[in-house]
């Protein structure tokens, strides 16, 4: 494969073979080695989708098979720098979280699965992130946030603009 033309970094490839060890088929390798392509490019396109079956040895539909299982990737344009997935299920919604949603969206000036012009944040509704016991809650990137109000989602999202910048 001609590097000019490749999507995948040497550095993204050298991460995905690192993994072959950890797994007993190339098959298992898929779901990490997505992982690690979204986090190098924001997304996972068709062409990373063709690039890591060459590397795998697989039909690129045995990748598309994971891809388009899980709703977490996404492979028509790349995620903002900031992922914020937002608890609407029954304990947060009991707890206000669709009120904080609808903060959440006229603040960032963007719906659920849409993301901000300037790339910074994209915000999901998820189903549930099992926090029930800190509802209302959401998840940016790695980090979880709950017991949610107004005040702290704008403390968060000032927080989340400076580091992420």
């Amino acid at each position: 494969m001609c590097t000019a033309s490749r999507l995948l970094s040497d550095q993204t490839i050298a991460a995905i073979e690192e993994l072959f060890p950890c797994y007993p088929t190339r098959q298992a390798v898929v779901l990490p080695a997505l992982h690690i392509i979204n986090q190098q490019l924001g997304h996972v396109p068709p062409q990373a989708v063709e690039e890591l079956a060459t590397l795998l040895g697989l039909a690129p539909a045995q990748i598309q098979d994971t891809l388009s299982f899980y709703g977490f990737f996404k492979q028509d344009k790349p995620q903002g720098k900031v992922r914020i997935w937002f608890c609407h299920s029954l304990s947060c919604a009991a707890r206000g979280a669709e009120e904080l949603l609808e903060h959440l969206c006229a603040t960032l000036g963007i719906r659920p699965g849409q993301t901000t012009p300037d790339g910074m944040f994209t915000l999901e509704a998820a189903e549930c992130l099992g926090l029930c016991d800190g509802a209302p809650a959401m998840l940016a990137n790695d980090t979880v946030y709950t017991d949610l109000t107004r005040e702290k989602l704008d403390q968060i999202v000032q927080s989340l603009r400076s580091t992420a910048s």
